[in-house]
């Protein structure tokens, strides 16, 4: 009977070891845990520091100053919406220089039509640009995107994507005598594929890639860029505030839900919740709203509101034609807006 006592008092004591043990290493490897996320948050700190530095020592010249109108009356504001490029996506009919190719192509078709409103006699000085995310594709979205991409997050974010955009947003400059850049950020900007949670919330690839753009303009006076930023928040929308009837909310629509397709009865749903939380002064007022994410362009009625669902420079998308059976057509939508009046022209710009 005492040897009984004395074994099961060893095994007691085995499993105190055993349990003492593994709460050590539960507390090593929480601690570990800790100190990763940090080091994720610092490395992406410092990797941002590094390239705005960088950007910041390239000579680049100034941008063509247009002539300069001394006419106001009845001056409307060209208002491009760009979004979805998913820079750095391959299919058959894709690629990161196809979508440089319609990004320029969009530029010049830009100032086509400011041009085709001036000779109406209409002054159009102004261009305020909508960029509502995915500007990048991203990495680590989905599972196996590594395999549908021909160029890494590196390359969208310091290399392709400042030098498209920044040709972009430079013949909007020769053209216009000032831009305003309302830059909000999209899903395909996240970092660290199903781990992404660990990062800030704040951190994102399009928001990086806004910021460099801002840095490259640093010396150029005639334009302005509105990226939303903050440590404890996403921070997904902007109001770009053009006039009284004229306020324009944009968001990418990643937080739009619904079934396969357009999801309509998610924006209807939204939309007009937002505009509620707006009546009641606990967001910014809006009187129309503009997203993309969903690639097929579409304009709806919401009560009082206008929505505009942008299109995408991406011609074709395997998942989208196995799993919804619907792709858009490459394009993007340009408006035409008076501050006092709200929109007076919409046009979706072909870039096929």
């Amino acid at each position: 009977m005492s040897k009984e006592k004395d074994l099961a008092k060893l095994v007691a004591e085995a499993e105190s070891d055993t349990v003492k043990a593994l709460q050590e290493d539960n507390r090593r490897l929480l601690k570990q845990n800790e100190k990763l996320k940090m080091t994720r948050e610092e490395y992406c700190n410092i990797l941002e520091e590094v390239v705005l530095q960088n950007i910041r020592s390239l000579d680049i010249p100034p941008c063509t100053v247009p002539p300069h109108s001394k006419k106001r009356v009845g001056e409307e504001i060209c208002v491009p919406i760009i979004s979805d490029i998913q820079l750095a996506k391959r299919t058959a009919t894709y690629d990161t220089d196809t979508a440089e190719k319609r990004v320029d192509e969009y530029a010049n078709k830009i100032i086509k039509l400011a041009r085709l409103h001036r000779a109406s006699g209409t002054p159009v000085k102004k261009a305020a640009v909508l960029a509502l995310g995915d500007i990048v594709e991203g990495e680590l979205i989905f599972p196996g995107q590594q395999h549908e991409i021909d160029a890494s997050l590196y390359r969208q974010v310091t290399v392709d994507g400042p030098r498209i955009m920044h040709n972009f947003l430079s013949k909007l400059l020769s053209e216009f005598e000032t831009v305003d850049v309302y830059w909000v950020i999209g899903n395909h900007g996240s970092l660290g594929g199903r781990a992404r949670r660990d990062y800030s919330p704040e951190t994102n690839a399009d928001r990086m890639l806004g910021k460099i753009l801002e840095t490259m303009f640093e010396k150029e006076k005639r334009i302005n860029f509105v990226i939303p930023e903050g440590g404890t928040a996403k921070n997904w929308y902007t109001v770009a505030d053009l006039g009284e009837k004229a306020k324009f909310l944009c968001f990418h629509g990643d937080n739009i839900r619904g079934s396969m397709g357009l999801p309509f009865y998610g924006y209807n749903k939204k939309i007009l919740g937002w505009k509620a939380l707006a009546s009641a002064g606990l967001m910014e007022d809006f009187t129309h709203a503009v997203c993309g994410h969903y690639h097929t362009p579409t304009s709806l009625y919401l009560n009082d509101v206008r929505l505009w669902v942008n299109g995408s420079t991406e011609s074709h998308n395997a998942y989208a034609q196995e799993q919804l059976a619907a792709m858009g057509r490459p394009s993007q939508y340009t408006l035409f807006v008076k501050p006092d009046k709200g929109v007076t022209a919409e046009y979706l710009v072909s870039l096929e």
